[in-house]
């Protein structure tokens, strides 16, 4: 651990020096000596630090998004298929109540809490809709 406290001192050292030639050259064409603190080399390096996270945070977000939207997209697929199914069991169940059939009883039950169902899910699509569209 020592060795590698070691080796980045030295190597933040180069760096400061480095900074200073490139300063030197860039900035100031006279041979007048430029002083690079410490306190200005660690602000430096935490706004790049800043800069890379900020960069890996929008990436981040980026993929979230694509991840919700094919989310919505398949869940609004088996919207479509689970209303269908709760309207043909509500049919079956509403003309077969002449028969006095438990089965026609249960379909008529099921399909109208799988409407129910669907429709929350719905509205948390919209939901998770609206949240996208605002990032």
């Amino acid at each position: 651990m020592e060795a590698i406290k070691k080796q980045a001192t030295k190597l933040r050292e180069q760096v400061a020096k480095q900074q200073q030639a490139v300063l030197r050259h860039l900035g100031h064409f006279s041979n007048e000596d430029i002083t690079v603190d410490e306190a200005e080399l660690q602000c430096h390096q935490k706004l790049q630090d800043l800069y890379i996270s900020t960069k890996a945070a929008k990436h981040l977000q980026r993929n979230i998004v694509r991840g919700i939207e094919g989310f919505i997209a398949t869940s609004s697929k088996l919207l479509e298929i689970a209303r269908k199914l709760a309207d043909d069991c509500c049919k079956y169940g509403a003309e077969s109540q002449t028969t006095d059939s438990s089965l026609a009883r249960a379909a008529l039950q099921f399909g109208k809490s799988h409407k129910l169902m669907e429709d929350e899910r719905e509205t948390l699509l919209g939901i998770l809709g609206e949240q996208v569209s605002n990032m």
